[in-house]
């Protein structure tokens, strides 16, 4: 199988690689708002932050991980800025996943528009909790001070998120094409458009986002003839490469942590 040979090994960690890289780039972009520091440290806290929160809700505990690399005092900063990061990236794939949804429904009828109702719920639900507090900011008090931050950050942080989401997306393609699944290229982009926003909407522990991808992308691409193998393989790849390689050397930095004195 073509899938196994080294070219494809590399072009795969390439991919993985890029998204991580700009994950990390994203990181000491928002950090230099209060403090310059170096690609290095911004790969440990972010890869030191994934491995101690893949078993928490919607890596939840990724917040509680980076302030650990900071005095006590920047604790709320911390949080606003990893909010910042999340919440683009949410924002990049629900909008790259509206797309999606809206070109494939000759396809699915009911089933997209329950979806698009569920988000639509959930983003009414955050406006109405928009005060109750998180690690001592409510949405309300985040969102005043997101605008205190440089637009000239939050944009490079919005290219980045664009352009990380287009990376994972397109490896996603990458290994359907492997896989011999014949897809035009604009179809495939749509359906996997579609499947990060699905998945993105329902609340897992992160190591285990791969069994709600897979099931998401068994349930759409089967309506396009996909063999079922070829979808569990393939998501079993993405979590292999941009998850369970991550944590690994996450879990480098994490042995050799040293909390920071305040």
């Amino acid at each position: 199988m073509s899938f196994l040979t080294v070219k494809t090994v590399v072009i795969l960690l390439g991919f993985s690689a890029l998204n991580w890289i700009l994950e990390i780039l994203k990181w000491q972009n928002l950090v230099s708002y209060f403090k310059t520091i170096t690609f290095y440290e911004a790969a440990q806290q972010s890869l030191g932050s994934l491995t101690a929160s893949i078993f928490t809700p919607n890596r939840i505990g990724e917040y509680g991980a980076k302030m650990l690399y900071f005095p006590k005092q920047n604790a709320k900063i911390i949080v606003l800025l990893n909010f910042i990061s999340n919440t683009t990236q949410l924002i990049v794939t629900s909008l790259f996943g509206i797309i999606g949804l809206l070109n494939i429904t000759t396809v699915f009828h009911s089933e997209i528009y329950l979806s698009l109702f569920i988000a639509f719920a959930i983003i009414m639900l955050l406006i109405s909790l928009k005060n109750i507090e998180l690690f001592g900011f409510s949405i309300q008090r985040l969102l005043l001070k997101i605008k205190q931050i440089p637009q000239t950050i939050l944009k490079k942080n919005g290219i980045y998120s664009v352009v990380r989401y287009l990376v994972f997306s397109h490896q996603f393609y990458f290994l359907l094409f492997i896989f011999d699944c014949n897809l035009e290229y604009s179809t495939a982009l749509f359906y996997i458009f579609s499947m990060y926003l699905l998945a993105s909407i329902i609340p897992t522990i992160h190591f285990m986002d791969v069994a709600i991808k897979g099931s998401v992308a068994l349930f759409l691409f089967s309506k396009l003839g996909i063999e079922n193998w070829k979808i569990v393989t393939i998501t079993s790849v993405m979590w292999l490469f941009n998850l369970v390689i991550p944590v690994s050397i996450g879990s480098y930095f994490v042995l050799r942590f040293k909390p920071v004195k305040a």
